[in-house]
């Protein structure tokens, strides 16, 4: 956005005046539509968003309502185009801020810190913070809510909790991240009248539904082969129904022919949940996942068009080294999930003698393992964790959560829209790696598989929930449902 408000003043000669006036005219806007009876509080700190406030106060004013402005700095410390919109602003000047002014308000406005906010609150900022919190009214964030770090939705203090935020020009990715998502609420974009042409992010982006165009479809001429040959290895005693999962969302997500490679035990477990995939039983002579086990799966992905590891696969050493040895051995490319990460614990450097593309979808737990760190330390930094292990492991790395997090080795990110809590039940991770592994076995590349998977895996959720209800949504119901969530709307 410095960018952008750069060119758009210095390039295209746009008055700032004139950006600043329609980022307060939105998100007057906005403000007038989320408004109980009571008066407008307006609460700005000296800055630009101070200065979008107070065109807030203005515009409001001359609407006629009733408008307080409480500003964080003496009128002295205003300047630029905040203390030009300070002069224009009608009525009673700004009061000092104080907590007992918020009281009865009908809607609060925080103008307190813009997007080059990092770091934790200072007095008095963070005193007005937690007044704007305390306060039993809806808040409309200007820009992004004070407190969240726009560049990473980190949050190291207290933050504002918004139930709206208008986001001037485009979205910021610190406002689809946690923690910073939890503070934002609905996010509504405003125009300020940047002229086309701008400068675009170029190290994030949101996942959209345009992703969807992407998905490989079948042909008259095609075989199963050419739809996609996947091959799940995972499975041991008491955890059969991960990869039955896996192997049945790779089949409902388009794979023409679908392997299981579990230990020779629970062959028979499987086989009895499965009826149009195949299963193939591993060597245990020397105990479930035998080294023996990892060169039989490497044979299975010479055919494969990817390979899918560690679903229901187990935590004791014997499977550690097993997945260790095959995400090592097979040439073909390669997902790695759940007890397949786990055997990675401090080893992601490992994954860099891999020559074909590799996607890792851990949650803040595995990856807290991976990383050697506390999994707090991840949900507090996600951008930034994601983007290690991705450097670290030279694999894409897919930080699951409803804001999942696509990073590439190079420090670029993708993100997720989320909104589906239907995904907050067991086994819809295993679907998500199966939907994933089918697609790059029909060829798609590691970023366009796991952002397609991420934006399906959500739609398929939605319309599960639309049939059986978001609290009974199960991982079956999202297998079901795959074929409307990679259908475009």
């Amino acid at each position: 956005m410095r960018a952008v408000d750069a060119w758009a003043i210095e390039t295209q000669g746009v008055p700032s005046l004139d950006l600043m006036e329609r980022a307060g005219t939105g998100l007057a806007r906005l403000t007038a539509t989320l408004a109980k009876p009571g008066p407008v509080r307006v609460v700005v700190g000296k800055g630009n968003n101070g200065g979008d406030g107070l065109v807030v106060g203005r515009l409001l004013r001359e609407d006629g309502l009733e408008v307080d402005v409480l500003a964080v700095a003496p009128p002295a410390d205003f300047g630029g185009d905040a203390r030009v919109n300070l002069d224009r602003l009608p009525g009673a000047p700004p009061e000092p801020f104080d907590p007992a002014g918020l009281e009865g308000s009908g809607v609060i406005v925080d103008a307190l810190l813009g997007t080059g906010f990092e770091g934790s609150p200072r007095e008095p900022v963070a005193s007005a913070i937690a007044a704007i919190n305390a306060a039993d009214a809806p808040v409309v964030a200007c820009d992004v809510p004070s407190g969240v770090n726009a560049s990473s939705g980190e949050v190291e203090g207290e933050a504002v909790r918004a139930a709206a935020t208008a986001s001037f020009h485009a979205p910021k990715l610190g406002l689809f991240v946690a923690p910073g998502k939890d503070h934002a609420g609905v996010v509504e974009i405003v125009e300020i009248g940047v002229p086309r042409s701008a400068p675009t992010a170029k190290r994030a982006g949101l996942i959209s539904d345009r992703v969807l165009e992407l998905y490989p479809r079948r042909t008259t001429s095609g075989s199963k082969f050419e739809s996609g040959v996947v091959v799940v290895v995972g499975g041991s005693m008491g955890l059969t129904g991960a990869p039955t999962m896996a192997a049945l969302s790779a089949a409902r997500a388009g794979a023409g022919y679908v392997q299981v490679a579990v230990p020779g035990p629970v062959q028979p477990a499987v086989d009895l949940r499965l009826l149009e995939q195949m299963s193939r039983g591993l060597p245990d002579a020397g105990g479930f996942h035998s080294p023996e086990g990892v060169a039989v799966v490497e044979e299975m992905a010479q055919r494969a068009g990817a390979v899918v590891l560690g679903p229901g696969l187990g935590r004791d050493e014997a499977a550690a080294e097993f997945a260790r040895g095959v995400a090592g051995g097979v040439d073909a490319p390669l997902l790695v999930d759940a007890d397949g990460l786990n055997a990675h614990a401090g080893r992601l450097e490992l994954f860099g003698r891999r020559d074909a593309p590799t996607v890792l979808t851990p949650h803040e737990g595995e990856l807290g393992r991976l990383l050697e760190i506390d999994s707090g330390e991840v949900k507090r930094h996600r951008v930034a964790r994601a983007r290690e292990a991705a450097q670290r492991s030279t694999a894409i790395v897919l930080l699951k959560g409803d804001d999942t997090i696509v990073a590439l080795p190079s420090g670029e990110v993708a993100v997720s829209r989320g909104g589906s809590p239907a995904l907050a039940t067991a086994g819809t991770g295993d679907v998500l790696s199966g939907l994933i592994g089918t697609l790059l076995a029909k060829g798609l590349d590691g970023l366009e598989a796991a952002c397609l998977g991420t934006a399906a895996h959500v739609l398929a959720a939605e319309a599960a929930a639309g049939s059986v209800g978001v609290d009974h949504v199960m991982a079956g119901d999202v297998i079901d449902a795959l074929p409307r969530g990679l259908t475009l709307r």
